[in-house]
């Protein structure tokens, strides 16, 4: 996940969606265009959030609203351009706290930001600070269902299985700037850089099932976190013709540094029963230390860097378009022992991922394309415990980096109110997690194919439809990948009545096929399919004045599922997802 172009300066867990003006997700490998994700994920496509800008209109807008259970909701939104329009601010503030609708959990956020952009004819500058503080206590645990049982029936939803001394505590100090500027016509720079300053303390115990009846046994694990980050990137983009080609031409460079500091304690374990849950005393006994909470060695240093290259070329008056490049990147890793600060593990390894595609438009609405694209991450890190628990033996260990390779085929419409995609698609990467003696270790290869339809638009004058299917078939030595259903289909509609206006009305179906929650796929969770209502008044109040009510219901069938498994590679430990929620506000535009 990106902020504005750039790796690792949103919060690291939690992201308040207040923060962003619009997500953009890139499907697929993506090594080429942002360089390997520095978290180690990426290699099934990124997501890069896009920063609150002013419009070309003032927005003074306060929201109120209220989520059963009793968390309260207050937030701001205020934008302004001067100067002609060459200048904007725009500030966001947002606070939610109180219980949720799941018994014995609550949550506090606090969040601002501020973005200011200039912009004239050769040059834009932007600039954004944002501070966010994320709170959650006895919130909903992950659930491991410990080797040989079946997945049992999903406890309520709505009651939380955590013990109440549990807590996760995030505070976020965040910002960044970026500049382009127009040499000429045919030639444009830019430069941008950005800094994350994080904190994070947390108290948890995530169940093992044991049998059928549901009983579990949990170790209290406590850590503390810091993490700083600096990133930057430069790039010059020229535009040039060789006879009856047009050529744009991309060059860029990239550098990412993390430092973090860690420490934990692992205490006694207790039990319990996940449809039963009752409190226990705060476990006190350290059966394994991690260093000191008050003063966290450093644990982590990432250093990344890389340098691409890209020509798109356009032929037949742009009906082809053609697009050659590659990115050379190095990345420096290195772990230390969270107990007394000495170096674990250590590599520099560098590597080159190259990027080909081709775009054919077939007339004004259709056009086919195909592409290849590797994907590159840093290489593991072992983590302490297993899912259930269990200290894991090459603990911190660092491996080193890894690609993936991709091919994809496609066809997309746009037909100005209503577009769609089909492409079916192929990626290649190793596949890591714990063997049975608790050694975190590449354990297999993974291989996916898939088909992937979209579509969005209006399918009438009254009714807006976005909606998806994908279905997917991976192999990890035979057997299915943790946490890979082969269908995940959603659907949603938005009726806007001619009757009444201002009044729309939203109905949202998401489906999800069956997936294994271990390696050997003798775990099997069911399938799910939930069912989210919504509804949004707006009317004027005096003369310039709007006011906005909105309703939501999710989950309306108030079904318990099991919505996922996996999270940490060759982990299979479940989430619970949400109970029926009901949620209301009121936008004041003034």
């Amino acid at each position: 996940m990106s902020y504005n172009g750039l790796y690792g300066l949103l919060p690291r867990q939690y992201i308040a969606s207040e923060l962003v003006e619009r997500v953009e997700v890139l499907r697929g490998a993506n090594a080429f265009l942002n360089g390997a994700a520095p978290g180690g994920s990426g290699l099934g496509g990124a997501i890069n959030v896009v920063p609150k800008r002013a419009p070309n209109y003032d927005i003074n807008q306060a929201t109120v609203g209220i989520q059963d259970g009793g968390e309260a909701y207050l937030a701001g939104d205020f934008a302004r351009r001067f100067n002609d329009g060459s200048t904007g601010v725009r500030a966001t503030i947002a606070k939610r706290d109180g219980d949720t609708n799941v018994e014995g959990e609550s949550r506090e956020l606090s969040l601002f930001a501020v973005g200011a952009d200039f912009r004239s004819e050769r040059l834009r500058i932007s600039a954004d600070v944002g501070y966010q503080e994320h709170k959650l206590q006895a919130s909903q645990p992950n659930i491991t269902i410990g080797a040989g049982l079946a997945i049992p029936t999903t406890p309520r939803a709505d009651r939380s299985i955590a013990q109440p001394w549990t807590f996760s505590n995030a505070e976020d100090t965040f910002g960044t700037v970026r500049a382009e500027y127009d040499f000429n016509d045919t030639v444009t720079g830019w430069l941008a850089g950005g800094i994350r300053e994080g904190v994070e303390a947390g108290n948890f115990a995530n169940p093992t099932v044991d049998d059928s009846n549901g009983d579990y046994d949990a170790n209290r694990f406590a850590n503390v976190r810091e993490d700083s980050i600096q990133t930057a990137e430069a790039g010059l983009r020229f535009k040039f013709n060789t006879g009856a080609v047009k050529h744009t031409v991309s060059t860029s460079a990239m550098i990412y540094e993390l430092e973090s500091k860690n420490a934990f304690n692992f205490y006694d374990s207790f039990s319990g029963n996940i449809y039963n849950p009752q409190p226990v005393s705060e476990p006190t006994v350290v059966t394994f230390p991690g260093g000191s909470f008050s003063s966290p060695f450093i644990t982590e240093t990432t250093k990344n860097s890389s340098f691409a290259v890209a020509d798109s070329m356009a032929f037949l008056n742009d009906k082809l378009l053609l697009t050659l490049g590659a990115r050379h990147q190095e990345i420096e890793a290195m772990s230390f022992n969270a107990a007394d600060g000495s170096q674990t593990a250590s590599y520099s390894e560098s590597a080159t991922t190259p990027v080909a595609g081709v775009v054919f438009k077939l007339g004004p609405q259709y056009s086919v394309y195909a592409n290849y694209i590797e994907g590159l991450v840093k290489g593991d890190s072992a983590p302490a415990t297993t899912g259930g628990g269990t200290p894991v033996t090459n603990a911190g260990t660092v491996f080193k980096p890894f690609k993936t390779e991709q091919v994809e085929l496609g066809v997309k419409y746009d037909g100005g109110s209503v577009g769609g995609s089909v492409s079916v698609f192929q990626s290649e990467k190793p596949s890591y997690g714990i063997d049975g003696t608790n050694t975190f270790s590449q354990i297999g290869d993974q291989t996916n194919e898939g088909l992937e339809i979209m579509a969005f638009g209006k399918a009438s004058k009254t009714v807006k439809v976005l909606g998806g299917l994908s279905v997917l078939n991976t192999d990890v030595d035979g057997q299915d990948a943790i946490g890979a259903p082969s269908a995940q289909a959603n659907v949603g509609l938005e009726w806007s009545p001619e009757q009444v206006q201002g009044l729309a009305f939203e109905t949202r179906a998401i489906y999800t096929s069956s997936q294994y929650a271990n390696a050997n796929n003798t775990q099997e969770l069911p399938s799910w399919t939930r069912l989210d209502f919504g509804v949004r008044y707006v009317m004027p109040v005096g003369n310039e004045q709007a006011l906005t009510l909105r309703a939501r219901l999710d989950n309306v069938t108030d079904r318990n599922y099991w919505a996922s498994a996996g999270g940490f590679p060759g982990s299979g430990y479940l989430t619970i997802g949400n109970p029926r929620t009901l949620t209301v506000s009121a936008s004041l535009d003034f």
